[in-house]
């Protein structure tokens, strides 16, 4: 795949992007829900080695080959690693999947009801590497956790910032203001959350496309002009916490955005099951996503 055949995938395919980017922090839980446990792996090599084993299966499975699935994001680990004894990124694009990079380092301590992102320090050269290896884009997530306006500010300015930075480097930014679901002020603080996006995507250098990834307002549709603005390649939905079923049933009401789902992809998944159980359950969860995707 070339990048402008990446490129018009992301735009119009009719499927969604698999989140397959747990990193360190969020990895042993990933790896309890699939059936392995704790006392099944020691130290970070081991553990990481544990979760390229789930991706690896996931990625090979024949129903994530569907042609339902138009991207997926990695970690950088998996980005460097193997899958059927090719580099990560090239199996996934002989598969027909897109491939993405998770760049943050982690969330800073909460401060104006946000958590931005830690400095970047290694950007330069993970941004250096993945086009190198060929990847498509990347993504970086933040969190919003009240509705306060000079927070949510702070968050989007750096969100774009930093997408720009990746932008000069050749690579298509996945921007991750995400909202806490939990928040009781979330209606609020979405519409500012739109307001500050929109300005940002009207202050990006001309012919420039971003793409979104956002939580599942609670407003229907919320959305809609960010989805229709010209310098937005895609809208991409985060589960944030939801079951595959709530998480579906609420993306279907907002036309225009596509899942970016981990848990509601993955929630089912054990690694005792035979292949013939394990592409079963995939393919029911990649069929139920990508309904919701392009209702």
């Amino acid at each position: 795949m070339t990048f402008d055949e990446m490129k018009q995938q992301i735009a119009t395919g009719l499927g969604f992007i698999a989140a397959l980017d747990q990193s360190g922090g969020s990895t042993p839980k990933a790896l309890r829900g699939y059936g392995v446990d704790d006392n099944e792996w020691s130290g970070d090599e081991a553990m990481f080695a544990k979760i390229h084993e789930m991706r690896s299966r996931i990625i090979t499975t024949p129903s994530f080959g569907s042609g339902k699935v138009i991207g997926a994001i990695l970690f950088e680990r998996t980005m460097d690693g193997e899958v059927d004894g090719k580099p990560t990124p090239d199996a996934l694009k002989a598969r027909g999947v897109v491939p993405f990079i998770k760049v943050d380092q982690g969330l800073a301590d909460e401060a104006d009801g946000v958590q931005l992102m830690k400095p970047l320090d290694k950007l330069p050269a993970l941004l250096e590497k993945s086009v190198a290896k060929g990847m498509f884009g990347t993504k970086m997530r933040s969190v919003i956790k009240s509705a306060n306006a000079t927070g949510i500010a702070a968050i989007v300015e750096q969100q774009f910032a930093v997408g720009n930075q990746i932008a000069d480097a050749g690579l298509v930014p996945m921007l991750e203001p995400e909202y806490d679901i939990t928040a009781a002020d979330r209606a609020e603080g979405e519409q500012i959350l739109l307001a500050e996006i929109m300005k940002g995507l009207d202050a990006l250098p001309e012919g420039r496309q971003v793409m979104l990834k956002l939580s599942i307002p609670v407003e229907a549709g919320l959305y809609a002009p960010a989805v229709a603005h010209p310098n937005v390649l895609r809208v991409v939905a985060l589960s944030g916490g939801y079951s595959t079923d709530d998480a579906c049933a609420h993306l279907a009401k907002n036309p225009g955005m596509i899942a970016s789902f981990s848990r509601g992809l993955l929630q089912d998944l054990r690694k005792g099951q035979s292949d013939e159980e394990f592409d079963g359950t995939l393919g029911k969860a990649i069929d139920q996503i990508c309904t919701a995707s392009v209702a």
